[in-house]
């Protein structure tokens, strides 16, 4: 496989299969017809979640992000009970088609793919300066892991939690992923946002990752946790070789990599002919606003 084809995979989805689901006139995610169907066929979930036009939308009476969130809290057991939608993680993102808006309302981690609502989260690509070149620290994910259990991913990486900076959850994740601490975690530099959507766990995955870069000691060693199991220090040129030839990372990390390896110099448009396909297709916005 290529770089382009690791992109492509995650800017997969059907448009056909899936409704707006819309948030006070904005749409704000996309929802399969099938669970369009349930929400509007049961009693409870009428009250909250009502018809619009080609899909479903949040009530009008919900006024407030406050509101909303509470509303849609209050009938989790409802949703999971019509058998389309998934348990829920205990964790709330922020709902919002850009980082920078005001949030609509708070949704579930274990909804958020249900409703393809946009999803935030931050990657750490911890790198280490050696005389041969630039080499990345890997984790491998435990086996007991919801997504991608057992596969390699970035030194750090988490989902963004509502009500908490970036760089405050770059410090969290470096903390319980890695044992890095919070002195040095603040070091790491944010260099880009990647975007994609993509059909997956039962529904959209629309994601914008933002990527921190963060050099490493080259005699600090990141240490295991409950969530990466093990890391490895491995020259770029071999991570790369493993994200073009093998399915062993996590689906979305691969772009993460080759997004610090365009920024690096690693690969370039005279080193790969679809040089411009893969960037374009590593920010794009897929979502519309309306």
């Amino acid at each position: 496989m290529s770089y382009l084809d690791k992109v492509n995979l995650c800017n997969r989805w059907r448009p056909k299969r899936f409704a707006p689901f819309t948030v006070a006139g904005t749409q704000v995610g996309w929802i399969t017809h099938e669970r369009v169907r349930a929400l509007k066929g049961h009693k409870d979930l009428r009250k909250i979640f009502v018809a619009a036009k080609d899909g479903i939308a949040l009530s009008p009476k919900l006024k407030t992000p406050k509101a909303r969130t509470e509303a849609i809290r209050d009938v989790a057991s409802q949703l999971r009970k019509t058998g389309h939608f998934p348990g829920l993680r205990k964790e709330l993102y922020s709902v919002k088609n850009r980082w920078s808006e005001s949030e609509y309302f708070q949704m579930d981690r274990g909804l958020v793919p249900a409703f393809g609502v946009r999803a935030y989260g931050v990657h750490v690509n911890g790198f280490v300066k050696k005389k041969d070149g630039l080499h990345l620290w890997i984790g491998t994910r435990a086996t007991d892991r919801m997504i991608e259990p057992g596969k390699l991913d970035n030194m750090v990486a988490g989902g963004q939690p509502a009500g908490l900076s970036l760089i405050k959850n770059v410090i969290k994740e470096c903390e319980e992923e890695a044992s890095i601490d919070a002195a040095r975690a603040k070091t790491a530099k944010p260099a880009s946002v990647i975007t994609y959507a993509c059909e997956r766990d039962g529904g959209l995955r629309a994601d914008t990752l933002f990527c921190f870069d963060l050099e490493m000691p080259a005699n600090a060693k990141p240490k295991p946790s409950e969530e990466i199991v093990g890391f490895e220090l491995m020259p770029v040129r071999e991570v790369l070789r493993l994200v073009r030839t093998t399915n062993r990372f996590k689906f979305n990390v691969g772009l993460v990599i080759i997004d610090f390896a365009i920024r690096n110099g690693q690969i370039t448009p005279e080193k790969d002919r679809d040089f411009e396909a893969i960037v374009s297709g590593l920010h794009m916005y897929p979502q519309p606003v309306v």
